[in-house]
């Protein structure tokens, strides 16, 4: 009997196949790779803090913020989303929106109201760990198109934003003997609507059309240079406003008689593990 040789790979072949197993590894670190330079940014801004270099640890804070959301739109489109990478994001958005704004505060504002101030730090840090946890724990049940309390990169953003406005001297004179209690206010007050149940407005249901109105652009273009002219006034400002529309948002729906979006979820949630426990128990 005559037995076949086995064939023998090319090495233009085994080249090809190791070039493609490097490429498709790789291209799973870029989507990482966005997350630990948000991290970095994070880091560098405490170390910034630790210097007293406060309004260049504010700005690092707002590049961690945009590298943020690189990442997920990255692994999207280039279709490498995992697990690992979904864990990583969560602990390093622990660090950057959550650790370092509140270290940032404290180290520029907090520190001279003694307990109270470290204990507001605290409070704004351990919620948003909180924050994060529930959200990866609500993922499928809370609609995409809200954000179930502050979503914690806009939590930095009005922490930081403050220490930024500040640090400029964009606050007016009779207003800064008050500025450690008013960074206790702000600090308070994201740290415990990231763990609201009000809903935000998320942007993610807005689809990408090729056509605007001409009004649009003529909006865009003055944001562009309201907010180019003096920009840590105008993005302090529009992150206050929408750390505010949860809360807005929420009593026009009392108001009008309608479900809190979030809490409409969670409840429909709640009845379909009622009822699959039911038939569990019924069932033979």
């Amino acid at each position: 009997m005559n037995q076949q040789t086995p064939r023998r790979e090319s090495l233009a072949s085994i080249g090809q196949r190791r070039l493609h197993a490097v490429r498709t590894k790789g291209i799973y670190v870029l989507p990482n790779a966005f997350t630990a330079a948000s991290l970095f940014a994070a880091f560098y801004g405490i170390i910034q803090a630790m210097n007293g270099e406060f309004g260049t640890a504010a700005i690092a804070v707002f590049f961690s913020m945009v590298l943020d959301g690189m990442d997920g739109r990255v692994a999207r489109l280039t279709h490498t989303q995992s697990e690992f990478g979904v864990q990583m994001d969560s602990l390093a958005d622990a660090v950057a929106f959550g650790v370092a704004p509140a270290l940032i505060i404290y180290e520029y504002a907090l520190s001279g109201l003694g307990k109270l101030g470290w204990a507001a730090a605290f409070i704004y840090a351990f919620c948003a760990v909180l924050r994060l946890a529930r959200f990866n724990c609500n993922v499928g049940v809370v609609s995409k198109s809200w954000f179930q309390g502050l979503p914690s990169p806009a939590a930095a953003a009005l922490v930081c934003g403050f220490v930024w406005l500040a640090v400029e001297n964009h606050l007016p004179d009779w207003f800064i003997p008050y500025r450690s209690t008013a960074a206790f206010i702000i600090t308070l007050y994201a740290g415990l609507t990231m763990v609201s149940n009000a809903p935000f407005f998320s942007g993610k249901s807005i689809t990408v059309v090729r056509t605007i109105p001409f009004w649009v652009v003529i909006v865009l273009a003055a944001l562009f240079i309201i907010v180019s002219s003096n920009t840590s006034l105008s993005i302090f400002v529009l992150f206050c406003i929408y750390a505010l529309t949860g809360y807005f948002y929420e009593f026009w729906c009392w108001w009008r008689g309608r479900p809190n979006p979030i809490q409409a979820d969670l409840a429909a949630q709640q009845a379909a593990e009622a009822a699959a426990q039911s038939a569990d128990k019924t069932t033979p």
